[in-house]
This record gives structure tokens, sequence and C-alpha cells, in this order.
């Protein structure tokens, strides 16, 4: 498995929807085409949405993972220009 390099990463935790989503577009919004962001969640319902909403946008969601109890993990590849 290739490691993916991580161009950006957001920290997220502590915020619910809808500033999850919209932090999280805004942080895709800040690199090129091709970069990953990675992005740490702490809010359940934004671990389901936020990687819907890119994939929705266009961009690709390379990983999606539970790291404890309550935190997730989000790689995201930006596809498209905004």
């Amino acid at each position: 498995m290739e490691d993916i390099k991580i161009d950006k990463n957001l920290d997220i935790r502590g915020e619910v929807c809808p500033y999850t989503l919209v932090k999280s577009k805004l942080g895709i919004e800040m690199i090129e085409v091709g970069q990953v962001i990675e992005i740490i969640l702490d809010y359940p319902e934004a671990a389901d949405s936020v990687p819907k909403a890119m994939e929705n946008y266009g961009h690709k969601v390379l990983k999606i993972e539970k790291i404890n109890a309550k935190e997730w993990i989000l790689q995201v590849r930006k596809e498209v220009e905004d």
C-alpha cells in the first residue's frame, strides 16, 4: 500500500454540522487539484455526511478511518477546481 502524501491537515474536532461541512469545503478550496487534505473530526454525523458531500463535489475520498471511540480521520484528494 502506497503512502499518501498529506498536503494539508484540518482539525475540526469540537465542530458540529453544518460547520463541519463548511470548514471541510473551505479546507479543500485551499489546496490544488491533485493534493490531499486530511481532516480529523469527532462528530459522528459528519463522519458520514462530509465524505458524501466531498464525493458530490467531485473529489475522491481516499480513506475514512475511525481512530478511537470518538474520532475519525478522513483523507480527500481534490479532483476538480471549485
